[in-house]
């Protein structure tokens, strides 16, 4: 009988084991979760860092406001370079009309005086379809002898 009774408390004890509460899966728990966040708290930016503009009436004077000098030079298929609709370099002869001095100087004049008010020079480069690369290219020249960088692209677009 001794047998058969610690036969049957040993069943009893397994199949009940201890159902307390237990404490180490909780603490994994609770590491992993402190982990995330350590690693997340880098990631998210502190609110005063983010530059917004909130919306609201803008309130500028007309001495702040500052223009800048739009121009347009025109590269037509007969090598023709004309800027605000006048013509330059027309009857130069072919070594000096690829380097459009006179383009140059009158660019150089407009970047100095854009320069002295604050302002900025935007330029818009519009070529015929059939121009030629070369002369786009020496137009493109005398822009950076004149240190102007604002430069738009436009091909075909408009009448000469």
């Amino acid at each position: 009988m001794s047998s058969h009774g610690h036969r049957r408390r040993r069943e009893i004890e397994t199949e009940n084991p201890n159902a307390g509460f237990q404490i180490a899966p909780m603490i994994d728990v609770v590491f992993v979760i402190m982990l995330f966040f350590m690693v997340m708290a880098n990631s998210v930016k502190v609110e005063y860092e983010l530059k917004t503009a909130l919306p609201g009436v803008a309130t500028t004077t007309n001495d702040d406001v500052v223009l800048p000098d739009e121009i347009t030079i025109e590269v037509a298929e007969d090598d023709l370079v004309t800027m605000n609709e006048e013509v330059y370099d027309a009857g130069l002869p072919p070594d000096q009309a690829k380097k459009l001095p006179t383009l140059t100087d009158s660019l150089i004049r407009l970047k100095k005086d854009a320069d002295d008010r604050g302002s900025k020079v935007l330029v818009t480069l519009v070529t015929e379809e059939q121009a030629k690369y070369g002369r786009i290219i020496d137009v493109m020249n005398a822009l950076a002898k004149a240190k102007i960088s604002n430069v738009t692209f436009t091909v075909g677009s408009e009448e000469f």
